[in-house]
């Protein structure tokens, strides 16, 4: 969905010139962002109902019930649409999307690893120990469920840090020409301490066409696939950092994040497991 917008914005030099005005603030996104909260834009849905991917008959209304294109973007599931492994131990996808997975990044590694030359630690504005994380990127485009939930029983005890930046769009077409962008990018940073895996640090990306990052969680205790918020119009990113010596990542996620393959899955699905377990 926007790849011919993409393709000249990001391989064109007419496109590249226009970076300034498109993508260093969030005037345009805002824009859209209130056209597709509009009655007006209703008409839209059908246009993303058609992309393959988009699966309709998983949303708990039908269709004719939803007010706007965002009402619908943003829509919740039909109950059990999502089921979670049984085990409660196991640490599960926070959203729908396209994974990549770090087994081993130091603060001082590029995020992400090709082409970036930003550091991980320069994606959590340096409030980072030093030392060697478990990290995931989930990428959603827009026609995924775009509520995002916790990953694991943990306690929020801050609300999500916003960090301004600009408003790139996350898509790998974007990222070949742009690999820092998820440094430079608009993003939440929300601290999350759990028993298990102790500190997980859960950013969500901004991106060109999201009209805003809203977050339903906040403060308190959580149980494991808890709502913690949703993205309005747009793809986006959620960005998973984990302590290395207390996390490991299952062996299918690592051994295709290692030949460049993003593994498509859903929210609820297992990703990892505590470290100590897999010893």
């Amino acid at each position: 969905m926007g790849d011919g917008a993409l393709k000249f914005a990001y391989e064109t030099a007419l496109g590249r010139s226009l970076w300034c005005i498109l993508f260093r603030n969030g005037w345009l996104s805002d824009l859209m962002g209130r056209y597709y909260d509009s009655p007006r834009s209703k008409k839209a849905i059908a246009s993303l109902i058609a992309i393959p991917g988009c699966n309709a008959e998983e949303a708990e209304k039908t269709v004719t019930e939803y007010q706007s294109f965002n009402d619908f973007f943003t829509r919740h599931l039909k109950p059990g649409a999502r089921p979670a492994p049984e085990e409660e131990s196991v640490f599960v996808a926070p959203g729908d999307g396209r994974l990549l997975v770090y087994p081993s990044l130091k603060t001082t590694d590029p995020i992400p690893v090709k082409g970036a030359k930003r550091t991980l630690s320069d994606l959590c504005c340096g409030d980072l120990a030093d030392g060697d994380y478990a990290v995931a990127v989930l990428r959603l485009a827009p026609v995924d469920y775009h509520r995002y939930h916790y990953p694991c029983a943990c306690v929020q005890k801050e609300m999500p840090l916003r960090i301004p930046g600009k408003y790139h769009s996350v898509n790998p077409i974007a990222l070949k020409r742009r690999p820092d962008l998820y440094v430079e990018n608009t993003r939440c940073i929300t601290k999350l301490e759990s028993e298990q895996y102790g500190l997980v640090r859960f950013l969500e990306v901004g991106a060109f066409g999201v009209g805003s990052i809203v977050e339903t969680g906040g403060i308190g205790s959580h149980a494991r696939m808890d709502e913690k918020g949703y993205f309005k119009f747009g793809g986006s990113t959620i960005i998973l950092i984990m302590e290395k010596d207390r996390f490991c990542f299952d062996e299918d996620l690592i051994r295709n994040s290692a030949e460049g393959w993003e593994t498509w899955i859903q929210c609820g699905d297992s990703i990892g497991s505590t470290a100590k377990k897999r010893d």
